[in-house]
């Protein structure tokens, strides 16, 4: 019987293939027409393993390293490289644990439990083992099982995070990867097999170990490791409160919900946080001459509420603090700089009058009055409405942007008179013991529910938007956070419980003819590993309010 042959459309370009082929295999003809590895592929607007095959006429475009979801495949593929070598060469008997934690550099932080001693001659030997898996170029097959099915072979390989996660799990099949004897299961799409997988390198570092990966722009290039020592203190910080409540996971957050309600780990939650503000604002009491303090973080962080709360502790340090937004120092919008795309880039130092910003400071600082500027977002011009400002002895302003941990932004403020605060909300928890949650994904969804509900701005839009404003945090905001003076975590333990009920449905209502359906579709599936939980008895000073509604602060 004749093979049927489909026409298949990549670029400009009409081929025919048999019915049946692997994506795999029409890769090939065109491997040498990339610069990076292709590593998924693009079927008619959805995203496709390489093992599937081809059913129908379809256009396909392709997915390499240097894409952001190929690039997050590679790590992806590379943590099951990683975990199939520790094994061997421990001896699956020789572990308890091993416990991927967060980004440091541009790779993941680890920890291991067991009888093994992790030692660099051990991570050396783990390494020997990665590479010789990645020269064989084994397959990293796929298969579905029944959930229950699932459930008992997580119990039986100890991988008791994955035990509870799936409990709670609606869906009735789960994806399980496997390279060899070695099976597990990730949350997202992997590499067509182990030799795609050619950059890494393993460091000791702190407890645990760092599995060093490429960065997007730089796919074949490991880049010098270089750890940002406070934000990794803060976020080791926030996993050990987590442990202490015994919610490091996803599914240990589900069984406290379901067995004891929320409200005890939210007011643990709200109080830890409001005894770190206090402690911020007491340092900021203890130092003499600070006039300024500055206040920066990406987007979604709750900066707004932060700045409330910690002028409230700084009202009851016996200061008079006074919100300042470096968004009045707008440029007018039609000396907005243009970024690369030829849009206008609001994130930019100089989408700010810089100068007029210090004078005015300076003059602050001096004891002299000064009128403060508004900003008319509808208008696009910068006012003056007749708001003054004179700082007596015990004031001391809060200034709140994106810039704020740049001293360009203050070139001419004295250092002593600044105190700098980085805030992001740096998720705690894991999904289970080998899949984190990213923190952008925290914020996103924080973003997407806020945006909805006051600027009337759909989950499409707000998705669409986002690699723009991760790119300016990338600019801006990142490479000065470890000039902080200190750094807060606003994530709350509990949020994404609270969040799932007003994200779902705007999620929900992105149609899969759209381009933002993919991420939509991983953040409902995201979404569904975490038991519901109802808002009411979240506190009204809460951060999470600033996302939610019901705030009793103007955010």
């Amino acid at each position: 019987m004749e093979q049927k042959m489909l026409n298949v459309t990549i670029g400009k370009e009409t081929k025919k293939y048999p019915m049946g082929i692997s994506y795999r295999e029409i890769v090939r003809d065109y491997e040498k027409t990339t610069d990076t590895p292709i590593i998924l592929v693009m079927v008619d607007g959805k995203l496709r393993e390489l093992h599937k095959h081809l059913k129908k006429d379809c256009e396909i475009r392709f997915v390499t390293t240097r894409d952001s979801i190929g690039h997050k495949t590679y790590k992806r593929s590379a943590c099951l490289v990683l975990l199939k070598a520790i094994y061997t060469v421990a001896g699956q008997e020789n572990i308890d644990k091993v416990v991927i934690h967060y980004s440091v550099g541009s790779g993941y932080y680890f920890t291991m439990k067991g009888s093994t001693v992790l030692s660099q001659e051990f991570l050396n030997q783990v390494k020997q083992e990665m590479k010789r898996i990645v020269d064989a170029d084994l397959p990293i097959e796929k298969r579905s099982v029944n959930t229950d099915e699932a459930v008992e072979l997580f119990h039986k390989h100890h991988m008791y995070d994955k035990e509870k996660l799936f409990y709670y799990r609606r869906s009735s099949r789960v994806n399980l990867y496997r390279i060899g004897n070695f099976e597990d299961y990730f949350y997202g799409y992997m590499a067509y097999s182990t030799g795609y997988i050619r950059y890494f390198d393993l460091k000791l570092y702190d407890e645990g170990f760092v599995l060093e990966l490429p960065q997007k722009n730089q796919p074949e290039v490991i880049p010098e490791f270089k750890p940002q020592e406070k934000i990794f203190r803060v976020q080791k910080e926030s996993q050990e409160w987590g442990n202490k409540l015994d919610i490091s996971t996803v599914g240990e957050l589900d069984n406290k919900i379901t067995s004891q309600g929320l409200q005890d780990i939210l007011l643990i939650q709200e109080a830890l946080q409001e005894s770190k503000i206090s402690e911020i604002a007491a340092q900021i009491a203890r130092a003499q001459n600070v006039k300024f303090v500055m206040i920066a973080g990406p987007s979604s962080s709750g900066k707004t509420t932060f700045s409330h709360r910690l002028s409230i502790q700084l009202a009851a340090h016996g200061m008079s603090p006074h919100p300042i937004a470096v968004d009045n120092y707008f440029v007018d919008r039609h000396h907005t700089p243009l970024d690369e795309f030829g849009e206008k880039n609001y994130e930019c130092l100089e989408a700010i009058d810089v100068e007029q910003f210090n004078q005015d400071m300076l003059a602050l600082l001096d004891g002299r009055r000064v009128e403060l500027p508004v900003f008319n977002f509808k208008t696009g011009l910068r006012e003056y409405k007749g708001d003054y400002l004179k700082l007596e002895a015990d004031d001391i302003l809060v200034i709140e942007g994106i810039h704020g941990l740049n001293d360009k932004l203050s070139y001419a403020l004295p250092k002593e008179s600044k105190f700098k605060i980085y805030i992001s909300a740096l998720t705690q928890l894991n999904i289970d013991e080998h899949n984190r949650i990213p923190t952008t994904d925290g914020r996103l969804i924080r973003r997407i529910v806020r945006d909805a509900r006051t600027r009337g701005t759909s989950a499409k839009e707000t998705i669409a938007r986002w690699p723009s404003v991760r790119r300016g945090e990338e600019q801006n905001i990142f490479p000065f956070q470890e000039e902080a003076d200190v750094m807060f975590n606003s994530a709350l333990i509990y949020e994404l419980a609270c969040l799932k009920v007003y994200a779902e449905p705007l999620l929900f209502g992105i149609g899969k003819e759209e381009s933002e359906y993919i991420e939509a579709k991983r953040l409902l599936k995201f979404l569904d590993y975490f038991v519901a939980v109802p808002s009411e008895t979240v506190p009204h000073n809460s951060i999470l309010r600033e996302f939610i509604g019901g705030s009793c602060f103007n955010v």
